[in-house]
């Protein structure tokens, strides 16, 4: 599994968003839940107020291998 070094700074993360992922347009996105991915690829989905905008990084093709859980 390849490291972004786009990969957002989990300190700005909002308090309870423990999920990172990056659509394959390079944006990454916090979670408050577990996302999926979506049905015509590309992109990670969640309920729409379980998902804000993160940070905008490189176009990524493997970005179904960028979804993160907040370490404890």
């Amino acid at each position: 599994m390849s490291v972004d070094s786009d990969e957002p700074d989990w300190s700005l993360a909002p308090p309870g968003w423990n999920w990172t992922a990056q659509d394959e347009d390079g944006r990454w996105f916090w979670y408050r839940m577990e996302p999926k991915p979506g049905i015509g690829g590309g992109i990670w989905r969640a309920n729409s107020r379980a998902q804000v905008f993160a940070r905008q990084g490189k176009p990524n093709r493997e970005w179904y291998e960028t979804m993160r859980h907040r370490e404890s």
